[in-house]
């Protein structure tokens, strides 16, 4: 963070539309950073004593700390040498949360069942078996990938349908987490797992990230994959860096965008059906409808850019307002000249100052309705 500019600036945009800084997530870039030495015999992975340590450390010098997440590289010291399994895992993690939040004097600190995916792990299992030790738990964490590097496919990665069926395993872990009065976190989550990076996050179910691969991170149709994916399992304000020394990469306009749509909301649902590549979502402020988020999906490369036209019905008389996401193609790239504009406006790459006029598209409501068009790799923020 202290050797990219544009840091300060890109935490600053959110910030002014949510109303509060984003929650950052140290460490993820960790494998980046570090250096090995093989002849010392300590800090090292899955020591007990040092990760006490280093809690510590955390907690003394982090006034805004928010949790602390314990995972492992390997069977040991979970299993102690054995097979992994689920159980093992829980009676692993009892023993260490107990060790760190009983060595810092503190409850509530720990994202309790980290696991990648929603099986074997089981929050309703974990639960089972934590007695007294759930009182430090700050959140109950799986981790969650729609590809990997090696299977990476951007035109395959823009399925609204697929967004839809990738997430609602989690449904049940949601619920379960609420059963015991905690929020769920998917505390590694992106369009493909890479490398770690730092993320952001907020809400009943809170997102985190790392560094997708495949080269479509830096696409436009990340920025897009972001809008839908935050949806579903109503994941507000997800995102992770995407921005550099150089660039404001493309996915940090569908972060922007997605928190315009979000922040100051109570609440979200899904209008369609989830079969097509057509998406919209109706978003509720004091249990009224506010904004309607409307995505056209279909894949955009080349060539003359197909419409589709969207209706909303039940809209009082008026005028009402929206505000759109678009971009060249769906595989444009700011570092290729590009860029995304949201609301008409672009990022300055290197300090993310935000530069032009914002453009806001007007819509008069005839007989209760109003027609939107919206291009392929397309998304409206309608304002009702």
């Amino acid at each position: 963070m202290e050797d990219v500019d544009a840091t300060e600036t890109c935490l600053q945009n959110l910030k002014e539309l949510t109303g509060t800084w984003p929650p950052i997530r140290v460490g993820g870039t960790t494998r980046q950073i570090s250096w090995r030495s093989d002849t010392r015999s300590q800090p090292r992975l899955d020591n007990l004593s040092n990760t006490v340590a280093a809690a510590k450390l955390a907690k003394s010098q982090m006034g805004t700390l928010y949790a602390i997440e314990l995972v492992f590289t390997n069977s040991d010291p979970i299993a102690n040498g054995d097979s992994w399994t689920a159980a093992a895992d829980y009676v692993s993690e009892i023993q260490w949360q107990n060790a760190v939040c009983g060595n810092l004097s503190v409850t509530d600190l720990i994202p309790a069942g980290v696991s990648f995916g929603t099986f074997p792990m089981r929050i309703a299992d974990l639960t089972a078996v934590e007695g007294t030790a759930s009182i430090y738990d700050k959140d109950y964490c799986f981790h969650n990938y729609p590809q990997f590097t090696s299977t990476a496919n951007l035109s395959s990665l823009m399925s609204h349908s697929g967004i839809e069926s990738q997430t609602q395993p989690f449904a049940a872990e949601v619920s379960a987490a609420a059963q015991e009065g905690k929020p769920h976190v998917l505390g590694e989550t992106n369009s493909g797992r890479f490398y770690s990076w730092y993320l952001r996050c907020d809400s009943s179910d809170l997102i985190a990230a790392t560094g997708g691969g495949g080269g479509i991170s830096p696409t436009f149709s990340e920025a897009l994959w972001i809008l839908d994916y935050t949806n579903p399992a109503y994941k507000i304000l997800g995102q992770y860096c995407w921005w550099g020394r150089y660039d404001i990469e493309a996915p940090y306009y569908g972060a922007y965008f997605v928190n315009m749509a979000l922040a100051g909301t109570d609440s979200i649902t899904a209008l369609d059906d989830q079969t097509t590549a057509y998406a919209a979502y109706a978003i509720f402020e004091s249990d009224a409808v506010a904004r309607v988020l409307l995505y056209n999906w279909e894949y955009y490369t080349s060539g003359t850019r197909p419409n589709q036209t969207f209706s909303l019905t039940g809209l009082s008389p008026g005028i009402v307002t929206a505000k759109r996401l678009t971009a060249p193609y769906a595989a444009s790239r700011v570092d290729y000249g590009g860029n995304p504009t949201v609301a008409g406006r672009t990022f300055v790459n290197g300090t993310c100052t935000i530069q032009g006029t914002a453009v806001e598209e007007t819509t008069t409501v005839s007989g209760g309705e109003a027609t939107f068009t919206i291009g392929a790799s397309e998304a409206l923020l309608v304002y009702v």
